[in-house]
Protein backbone atom coordinates (compact mmCIF):
# COMPACT_ATOMS: atom_id res chain seq x y z
CA UNK A 1 0.00 0.00 0.00
CA UNK A 2 1.04 3.47 -0.32
CA UNK A 3 2.07 5.55 2.56
CA UNK A 4 0.14 8.90 1.22
CA UNK A 5 -2.61 10.21 3.38
CA UNK A 6 -5.72 9.34 1.82
CA UNK A 7 -8.17 12.24 0.40
CA UNK A 8 -11.07 12.54 3.22
CA UNK A 9 -14.63 11.47 1.94
CA UNK A 10 -17.03 13.60 1.66
CA UNK A 11 -19.88 11.89 1.47
CA UNK A 12 -22.70 10.98 4.05
CA UNK A 13 -22.26 9.07 7.16
CA UNK A 14 -23.78 5.71 6.86
CA UNK A 15 -23.68 2.17 8.82
CA UNK A 16 -23.58 -1.41 7.93
CA UNK A 17 -24.07 -4.73 9.11
CA UNK A 18 -25.32 -7.91 8.48
CA UNK A 19 -25.99 -11.56 9.63
CA UNK A 20 -25.81 -14.80 8.13
CA UNK A 21 -28.94 -16.39 7.68
CA UNK A 22 -27.11 -19.97 9.00
CA UNK A 23 -29.23 -21.07 12.59
CA UNK A 24 -30.82 -20.55 15.44
CA UNK A 25 -29.71 -16.53 16.68
CA UNK A 26 -29.26 -16.66 20.51
CA UNK A 27 -28.72 -14.28 23.38
CA UNK A 28 -25.14 -13.76 22.39
CA UNK A 29 -26.60 -12.19 18.86
CA UNK A 30 -28.65 -10.07 20.52
CA UNK A 31 -26.78 -8.52 22.96
CA UNK A 32 -23.42 -8.46 20.52
CA UNK A 33 -25.38 -6.94 17.97
CA UNK A 34 -29.21 -6.55 17.17
CA UNK A 35 -30.11 -4.76 20.10
CA UNK A 36 -27.03 -2.22 18.90
CA UNK A 37 -28.18 -2.07 15.76
CA UNK A 38 -31.91 -1.04 17.03
CA UNK A 39 -30.37 1.68 18.84
CA UNK A 40 -27.80 2.90 16.00
CA UNK A 41 -30.90 3.20 13.38
CA UNK A 42 -31.74 6.38 15.26
CA UNK A 43 -28.13 7.82 15.51
CA UNK A 44 -27.10 7.12 11.60
CA UNK A 45 -28.36 6.12 8.06
CA UNK A 46 -28.27 2.55 8.70
CA UNK A 47 -28.43 -0.38 5.97
CA UNK A 48 -28.82 -4.23 7.65
CA UNK A 49 -28.67 -7.29 5.35
CA UNK A 50 -28.96 -10.97 5.59
CA UNK A 51 -25.95 -12.38 4.41
CA UNK A 52 -26.96 -14.89 2.49
CA UNK A 53 -24.32 -14.94 -0.19
CA UNK A 54 -22.19 -15.65 2.53
CA UNK A 55 -24.24 -18.48 4.04
CA UNK A 56 -23.32 -20.47 0.45
CA UNK A 57 -19.40 -20.58 1.07
CA UNK A 58 -20.55 -24.07 2.92
CA UNK A 59 -23.18 -26.00 1.86
CA UNK A 60 -26.82 -24.95 2.64
CA UNK A 61 -30.39 -26.82 1.73
CA UNK A 62 -31.45 -24.64 -0.81
CA UNK A 63 -34.63 -25.79 0.12
CA UNK A 64 -34.44 -24.09 3.32
CA UNK A 65 -32.29 -21.14 2.99
CA UNK A 66 -35.49 -18.87 2.17
CA UNK A 67 -37.00 -19.68 5.79
CA UNK A 68 -33.42 -19.17 7.37
CA UNK A 69 -33.58 -15.54 5.61
CA UNK A 70 -37.12 -14.76 6.83
CA UNK A 71 -35.99 -16.01 10.25
CA UNK A 72 -33.33 -13.63 10.46
CA UNK A 73 -35.13 -10.87 9.55
CA UNK A 74 -37.99 -11.51 11.75
CA UNK A 75 -35.45 -11.64 14.37
CA UNK A 76 -34.24 -7.87 12.79
CA UNK A 77 -38.01 -6.74 13.39
CA UNK A 78 -38.84 -8.52 16.60
CA UNK A 79 -35.67 -6.60 18.20
CA UNK A 80 -36.48 -3.06 17.23
CA UNK A 81 -35.17 -2.36 13.55
CA UNK A 82 -38.34 -0.07 12.02
CA UNK A 83 -38.18 -1.07 8.24
CA UNK A 84 -39.45 2.85 7.97
CA UNK A 85 -35.87 3.68 9.49
CA UNK A 86 -33.30 1.09 8.45
CA UNK A 87 -33.27 -0.33 4.97
CA UNK A 88 -33.52 -4.30 5.78
CA UNK A 89 -32.93 -6.63 3.03
CA UNK A 90 -31.25 -9.50 1.58
CA UNK A 91 -28.26 -9.46 0.27
CA UNK A 92 -28.73 -11.71 -2.63
CA UNK A 93 -31.43 -9.02 -3.89
CA UNK A 94 -28.55 -6.27 -4.20
CA UNK A 95 -26.69 -7.80 -7.26
CA UNK A 96 -24.12 -4.99 -6.75
CA UNK A 97 -22.70 -6.59 -4.48
CA UNK A 98 -21.77 -9.39 -6.60
CA UNK A 99 -20.50 -7.44 -9.18
CA UNK A 100 -18.02 -4.90 -7.13
CA UNK A 101 -17.18 -7.77 -5.46
CA UNK A 102 -15.58 -9.04 -8.47
CA UNK A 103 -14.04 -5.65 -9.43
CA UNK A 104 -12.39 -5.89 -5.82
CA UNK A 105 -10.95 -9.37 -6.47
CA UNK A 106 -9.11 -7.63 -9.16
CA UNK A 107 -7.64 -4.76 -6.88
CA UNK A 108 -7.21 -7.06 -3.39
CA UNK A 109 -4.01 -8.88 -3.58
CA UNK A 110 -3.59 -12.64 -2.71
CA UNK A 111 -0.74 -12.17 -0.07
CA UNK A 112 -3.58 -9.26 2.06
CA UNK A 113 -6.20 -13.21 1.82
CA UNK A 114 -3.32 -15.70 3.23
CA UNK A 115 -2.95 -13.04 5.96
CA UNK A 116 -6.91 -13.75 6.74
CA UNK A 117 -7.14 -15.55 10.26
CA UNK A 118 -10.22 -16.96 9.87
CA UNK A 119 -10.17 -18.84 6.42
CA UNK A 120 -7.32 -20.68 8.69
CA UNK A 121 -9.74 -21.30 11.39
CA UNK A 122 -12.62 -22.31 9.18
CA UNK A 123 -11.21 -24.27 6.86
CA UNK A 124 -9.47 -26.44 9.13
CA UNK A 125 -6.69 -28.77 8.38
CA UNK A 126 -8.17 -29.68 4.44
CA UNK A 127 -8.23 -25.80 3.10
CA UNK A 128 -7.28 -27.60 0.16
CA UNK A 129 -11.42 -29.17 0.00
CA UNK A 130 -12.41 -25.19 1.10
CA UNK A 131 -15.11 -23.35 -1.59
CA UNK A 132 -13.24 -20.67 -3.62
CA UNK A 133 -15.98 -18.36 -2.02
CA UNK A 134 -15.06 -19.27 1.70
CA UNK A 135 -11.37 -17.82 1.03
CA UNK A 136 -12.40 -14.60 -0.89
CA UNK A 137 -15.35 -13.96 1.28
CA UNK A 138 -13.84 -11.11 2.65
CA UNK A 139 -13.48 -9.24 -0.65
CA UNK A 140 -16.96 -9.59 -0.26
CA UNK A 141 -17.79 -8.54 2.87
CA UNK A 142 -16.04 -5.04 1.49
CA UNK A 143 -18.24 -4.74 -1.97
CA UNK A 144 -21.11 -5.37 0.95
CA UNK A 145 -19.62 -2.59 2.82
CA UNK A 146 -18.40 -0.22 0.17
CA UNK A 147 -21.19 -0.66 -2.65
CA UNK A 148 -22.92 1.50 -0.10
CA UNK A 149 -19.90 3.46 0.82
CA UNK A 150 -21.06 3.04 4.46
CA UNK A 151 -18.57 5.00 6.81
CA UNK A 152 -18.88 2.65 9.78
CA UNK A 153 -19.30 -0.83 10.33
CA UNK A 154 -20.10 -2.37 14.10
CA UNK A 155 -17.12 -5.19 14.28
CA UNK A 156 -16.35 -7.64 17.06
CA UNK A 157 -12.93 -8.69 17.43
CA UNK A 158 -12.73 -11.54 14.73
CA UNK A 159 -14.16 -8.79 12.46
CA UNK A 160 -11.18 -6.06 12.82
CA UNK A 161 -8.80 -7.70 10.57
CA UNK A 162 -11.45 -7.85 7.87
CA UNK A 163 -12.40 -4.00 7.88
CA UNK A 164 -8.95 -3.52 7.70
CA UNK A 165 -8.71 -5.42 4.83
CA UNK A 166 -11.54 -3.22 3.07
CA UNK A 167 -9.76 -0.07 4.20
CA UNK A 168 -6.56 -1.22 2.05
CA UNK A 169 -9.13 -2.36 -0.68
CA UNK A 170 -10.76 1.01 -1.16
CA UNK A 171 -7.48 2.91 -0.55
CA UNK A 172 -5.85 1.42 -3.23
CA UNK A 173 -9.22 1.33 -5.82
CA UNK A 174 -9.15 5.28 -4.94
CA UNK A 175 -5.35 4.85 -5.61
CA UNK A 176 -5.05 2.91 -9.26
CA UNK A 177 -8.32 4.45 -10.54
CA UNK A 178 -6.92 8.10 -9.78
CA UNK A 179 -10.50 8.90 -8.01
CA UNK A 180 -9.64 10.50 -4.37
CA UNK A 181 -11.92 10.12 -1.50
CA UNK A 182 -14.37 7.74 -4.12
CA UNK A 183 -14.59 5.10 -1.17
CA UNK A 184 -14.53 6.07 2.56
CA UNK A 185 -12.30 4.27 4.67
CA UNK A 186 -14.79 2.30 7.04
CA UNK A 187 -14.63 2.79 10.72
CA UNK A 188 -15.14 0.43 13.40
CA UNK A 189 -18.44 0.77 15.83
CA UNK A 190 -16.83 -0.78 18.55
CA UNK A 191 -20.27 -3.56 20.40
CA UNK A 192 -19.36 -2.47 23.89
CA UNK A 193 -20.85 -4.42 26.99
CA UNK A 194 -22.53 -7.64 26.57
CA UNK A 195 -20.81 -7.57 23.21
CA UNK A 196 -19.03 -11.49 24.31
CA UNK A 197 -21.84 -13.64 25.98
CA UNK A 198 -20.06 -17.04 26.86
CA UNK A 199 -21.71 -20.61 26.64
CA UNK A 200 -24.17 -21.39 29.37
CA UNK A 201 -22.29 -24.76 30.20
CA UNK A 202 -18.64 -23.67 29.88
CA UNK A 203 -17.63 -20.35 30.68
CA UNK A 204 -14.44 -20.21 28.83
CA UNK A 205 -16.33 -20.72 24.90
CA UNK A 206 -18.45 -17.98 23.62
CA UNK A 207 -22.50 -18.97 22.72
CA UNK A 208 -22.71 -20.38 19.88
CA UNK A 209 -25.24 -21.96 17.93
CA UNK A 210 -23.08 -24.77 16.50
CA UNK A 211 -22.68 -26.20 20.05
CA UNK A 212 -24.62 -29.73 19.89
CA UNK A 213 -26.44 -28.78 23.38
CA UNK A 214 -29.68 -26.63 23.71
CA UNK A 215 -28.42 -25.66 27.21
CA UNK A 216 -25.71 -23.99 25.91
CA UNK A 217 -27.45 -20.94 25.04
CA UNK A 218 -30.31 -19.07 25.15
CA UNK A 219 -32.22 -19.31 21.52
CA UNK A 220 -34.30 -15.63 20.43
CA UNK A 221 -37.07 -18.12 19.41
CA UNK A 222 -37.41 -19.72 23.21
CA UNK A 223 -40.38 -19.49 25.24
CA UNK A 224 -40.50 -18.61 29.13
CA UNK A 225 -40.24 -22.10 30.45
CA UNK A 226 -37.22 -23.07 28.01
CA UNK A 227 -35.12 -19.40 29.20
CA UNK A 228 -35.98 -20.36 32.60
CA UNK A 229 -35.15 -23.95 32.51
CA UNK A 230 -31.66 -22.75 30.62
CA UNK A 231 -30.38 -20.20 33.25
CA UNK A 232 -31.45 -22.46 36.38
CA UNK A 233 -29.45 -25.35 34.54
CA UNK A 234 -26.44 -22.83 33.73
CA UNK A 235 -23.05 -24.31 35.28
CA UNK A 236 -22.00 -22.19 38.12
CA UNK A 237 -19.77 -22.67 40.69
CA UNK A 238 -20.50 -23.50 44.63
CA UNK A 239 -19.28 -19.59 45.80
CA UNK A 240 -21.30 -16.56 46.63
CA UNK A 241 -21.19 -13.63 44.16
CA UNK A 242 -17.71 -11.61 45.38
CA UNK A 243 -18.55 -7.60 45.98
CA UNK A 244 -15.65 -6.05 43.09
CA UNK A 245 -14.95 -7.21 39.59
CA UNK A 246 -11.64 -8.78 40.77
CA UNK A 247 -13.29 -11.21 42.36
CA UNK A 248 -15.13 -12.80 39.06
CA UNK A 249 -11.29 -13.40 37.43
CA UNK A 250 -11.01 -17.28 38.06
CA UNK A 251 -14.92 -17.70 37.76
CA UNK A 252 -15.71 -18.24 33.74
CA UNK A 253 -19.26 -19.31 34.41
CA UNK A 254 -20.05 -16.65 37.51
CA UNK A 255 -18.61 -13.81 35.68
CA UNK A 256 -20.71 -14.67 32.34
CA UNK A 257 -24.17 -15.01 34.18
CA UNK A 258 -22.96 -11.52 36.06
CA UNK A 259 -22.30 -10.13 32.86
CA UNK A 260 -25.67 -11.46 30.85
CA UNK A 261 -27.78 -9.41 33.88
CA UNK A 262 -25.78 -6.66 33.63
CA UNK A 263 -26.74 -6.13 30.20
CA UNK A 264 -29.89 -7.35 29.91
CA UNK A 265 -30.22 -4.70 32.75
CA UNK A 266 -28.45 -1.64 31.13
CA UNK A 267 -25.66 -2.07 34.16
CA UNK A 268 -22.57 -2.23 35.19
CA UNK A 269 -20.88 -5.31 36.62
CA UNK A 270 -20.24 -3.51 39.37
CA UNK A 271 -23.92 -2.32 40.06
CA UNK A 272 -24.71 -5.60 39.52
CA UNK A 273 -22.44 -7.33 42.13
CA UNK A 274 -23.33 -4.14 44.82
CA UNK A 275 -26.64 -5.77 44.85
CA UNK A 276 -26.04 -9.06 44.62
CA UNK A 277 -22.71 -9.28 46.20
CA UNK A 278 -22.73 -12.34 49.12
CA UNK A 279 -25.79 -14.24 47.38
CA UNK A 280 -25.57 -17.63 46.43
CA UNK A 281 -26.78 -18.61 42.97
CA UNK A 282 -29.58 -20.15 44.58
CA UNK A 283 -31.03 -16.52 44.97
CA UNK A 284 -29.10 -14.83 41.97
CA UNK A 285 -30.59 -17.40 39.20
CA UNK A 286 -33.86 -16.36 39.70
CA UNK A 287 -33.73 -13.39 39.56
CA UNK A 288 -31.91 -13.40 36.28
CA UNK A 289 -34.52 -15.58 35.35
CA UNK A 290 -37.07 -13.20 35.76
CA UNK A 291 -35.26 -10.90 33.74
CA UNK A 292 -34.25 -12.65 31.37
CA UNK A 293 -37.92 -13.99 30.48
CA UNK A 294 -39.18 -9.94 30.46
CA UNK A 295 -36.45 -8.91 28.47
CA UNK A 296 -36.01 -11.76 25.48
CA UNK A 297 -39.61 -13.32 26.25
CA UNK A 298 -41.75 -10.71 24.01
CA UNK A 299 -38.71 -10.82 21.33
CA UNK A 300 -39.86 -14.77 20.88
CA UNK A 301 -43.54 -13.92 20.91
CA UNK A 302 -42.92 -11.65 18.41
CA UNK A 303 -40.62 -13.43 15.69
CA UNK A 304 -43.30 -16.33 16.52
CA UNK A 305 -45.78 -14.26 15.46
CA UNK A 306 -43.89 -12.97 12.26
CA UNK A 307 -43.18 -16.56 11.10
CA UNK A 308 -46.57 -17.81 11.36
CA UNK A 309 -47.05 -15.76 8.62
CA UNK A 310 -44.51 -14.78 6.76
CA UNK A 311 -46.39 -12.11 4.28
CA UNK A 312 -45.24 -9.36 6.26
CA UNK A 313 -41.67 -10.40 6.25
CA UNK A 314 -41.44 -10.78 2.89
CA UNK A 315 -43.17 -7.18 2.54
CA UNK A 316 -40.16 -5.64 4.65
CA UNK A 317 -37.50 -7.76 2.28
CA UNK A 318 -38.83 -6.58 -0.85
CA UNK A 319 -39.22 -2.56 0.32
CA UNK A 320 -35.78 -2.91 1.59
CA UNK A 321 -33.75 -4.76 -1.28
CA UNK A 322 -35.85 -1.96 -3.34
CA UNK A 323 -34.36 1.36 -1.60
CA UNK A 324 -31.01 -1.02 -0.69
CA UNK A 325 -30.65 -1.21 -4.87
CA UNK A 326 -31.28 2.57 -5.43
CA UNK A 327 -28.50 3.15 -3.22
CA UNK A 328 -26.16 0.69 -4.77
CA UNK A 329 -26.87 1.16 -8.06
CA UNK A 330 -25.54 5.19 -8.84
CA UNK A 331 -22.42 3.55 -7.12
CA UNK A 332 -21.91 0.70 -9.14
CA UNK A 333 -22.35 2.91 -12.25
CA UNK A 334 -19.48 5.19 -10.75
CA UNK A 335 -17.55 2.26 -10.66
CA UNK A 336 -17.80 0.78 -14.09
CA UNK A 337 -17.35 4.29 -15.49
CA UNK A 338 -13.66 4.43 -13.33
CA UNK A 339 -13.08 1.27 -14.79
CA UNK A 340 -13.72 1.76 -18.08
CA UNK A 341 -16.38 -1.03 -18.22
CA UNK A 342 -18.88 -0.60 -21.54
CA UNK A 343 -22.50 0.66 -20.51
Amino acid sequence: MTDQAPAPYAGPQRVLSGVQPSGNLHLGNYLGALVKFARLQHEIETFIFIADLHAITVWQDPAKLKDQVREIAAAYLATGLDPNVATIFAQSAVPQHSELAWVFNCVARLGWLDRMTQFKEKSGKHKERASVGLYTYPVLQAADILVYKATHVPVGEDQKQHLELTRDIAQKFNNDFNAPGFFPLPEPVTQGPGARVMSLRDGSAKMSKSDPSEYSRISLTDDPDAISQKIRKARTDAEPLPETSEGLSERPEAKNLVGIYAALAGKTEAEVLAEFAGQGFGAFKPKLADLAVSVMGPIGGEMRRLLADPAEIDRVLAKGGERARAVAEPHMAEVRKLVGFWG
